[in-house]
């Protein structure tokens, strides 16, 4: 075995000060001897030269930003928005959002992992992400429905991840200059200088992701929330209402507390013609969340106008933001937009403040829409519109989530309102 030795004598002159101790004949002078291995050898003796993970991706930023961190999950160069997200929980939730189609997401909260991976928790088909980016991954799990850790599932879906890199420092950053767009490699051949053209010559404005998370056929929904899960014994109503959804990136839970309100729901793909779905004699219409830039997506909003005024409709999300369109309002793009489960949102017809999870870059310019119709939520951190509502076209909406669970149940009535709202063109 090949090493380095480096031999050294401890003297009591060189251990002691210049004032010997009273008997100096009994020390003894010793030897050290160290030996280290060199690192072009470690391969050939089945050693490694360190027992932990080391520095093997980077996320480079547009701004010209690097920042060396580990990775877990995929491997390989992904190029994607960066955005940060202040959820305490739920990050099994967040990966299988659709909404996050084309976004690396950034947690603020620093210990991800810990609670592990099942399999009911899950919002969708599939992760639409483009990446995760966390401070600290868990190295075990503590939860009694785990089936599975989260590298490994990421890995299985190839997503890509990266740890022990200083997420409140960028996080900081995307406060101050606004979402950038990013690189993650753990290609050591790729150089930095072509990691940032990448992320520079990428953009996720314009472009329609609506398209690429959405059912390709329809399907009958029938799941309602599960009894261990169910707060609302009165959800119930006497008839079944058919509802169409249209999956811009729909998310199940929407789905689950549609159905336990008594809807009977057809799902069906982001292109569906409205001409098919007016033959279908709905009772009411629902325009799913989904990611993404709503002027990207111009087919969508014609359909949401030739629906309008013909059965009542609601939209979430992304369909609140195309219902502002089709009613003649225009969107803007966010400074670095909203994504957590700690936003307040102020009820405006109430007075009822409600804590809300929140997932999106575009917001509704209320100053754009035409009269008669309501601002009837704000958002409390930025006074930003978070609903709507159009009495004369029985159209309502939210910017947010109402099927989550951040209040936890503060804006689940709004499913209610939606099934009175249909209720009231069937008296």
């Amino acid at each position: 075995m090949a090493s380095t030795c480096l031999d050294f004598a401890l003297k009591p002159s060189t251990c002691f000060s210049t004032k010997l101790p009273p008997n100096p004949s009994k020390l003894r002078v010793f030897t050290v001897r160290c030996s280290a291995l060199r690192s072009s050898d470690a391969a050939a003796t089945g050693l490694v030269e360190r027992p932990w993970d080391v520095a093997n991706a980077r996320l480079v930023l547009e701004d010209g930003s690097i920042w060396k961190a580990k990775s877990f999950g995929a491997s390989g160069t992904q190029v994607g928005e960066v955005v940060f997200n202040t959820s305490l929980t739920g990050y099994q939730e967040i990966l299988t959002d659709p909404s996050y189609a084309g976004q690396f997401v950034l947690m603020t909260n620093p210990h991800i992992g810990n609670t592990g991976i099942n399999f009911d928790d899950e919002e969708s088909r599939e992760c639409f992400l483009a990446g995760l980016v966390i401070r600290s991954l868990s190295i075990n799990t503590s939860n009694w429905r785990c089936s599975e850790e989260l590298a490994k599932y990421l890995a299985e879906r190839n997503i890509m991840g990266i740890y022990d890199v200083d997420t409140r420092a960028i996080t900081r950053r995307l406060r101050q200059d606004g979402s950038l767009i990013g690189v993650l490699s753990t290609e050591g051949t790729k150089t930095d200088e072509e990691l940032l053209e990448m992320s520079r010559s990428w953009d996720i404005v314009g472009v329609d992701l609506i398209s690429g998370v959405s059912c390709k056929e329809p399907y009958e929904w029938v799941d309602k929330t599960k009894s261990d899960w169910e707060f609302n014994t009165n959800g119930g109503h006497e008839k079944n209402y058919r509802v169409i959804a249209y999956d811009f990136g729909i998310k199940h839970n929407i789905l689950r507390r549609l159905a336990s309100y008594g809807c009977k729901i057809t799902v069906v793909p982001s292109t569906w013609p409205s001409s098919e779905t007016l033959k279908m004699k709905p009772d009411g219409v629902l325009f799913s969340n989904g990611p993404g830039d709503p002027s990207a997506v111009p087919y969508a909003v014609e359909t949401v106008k030739e629906i309008l005024g013909k059965v009542p409709v609601f939209g979430i999300c992304m369909g609140h933001q195309l219902l502002g369109q089709a009613l003649g309002g225009k969107t803007f793009k966010m400074k670095f937009g909203h994504h957590g489960g700690n936003h307040p949102v102020r009820n405006i017809r109430n007075g009822r403040v409600e804590i809300s999870a929140q997932n999106h870059n575009y917001a509704v310019d209320p100053a754009t829409l035409p009269k008669g119709v309501e601002v009837t939520h704000v958002n409390l951190n930025d006074g930003t519109c978070a609903g709507l509502t159009y009495p004369a076209l029985n159209a309502m909406s939210l910017q947010y989530h109402p099927e989550a669970s951040p209040g936890p149940h503060d804006s689940d009535c709004v499913f209610r309102d939606f099934v009175e709202l249909v209720k009231q063109q069937h008296a």
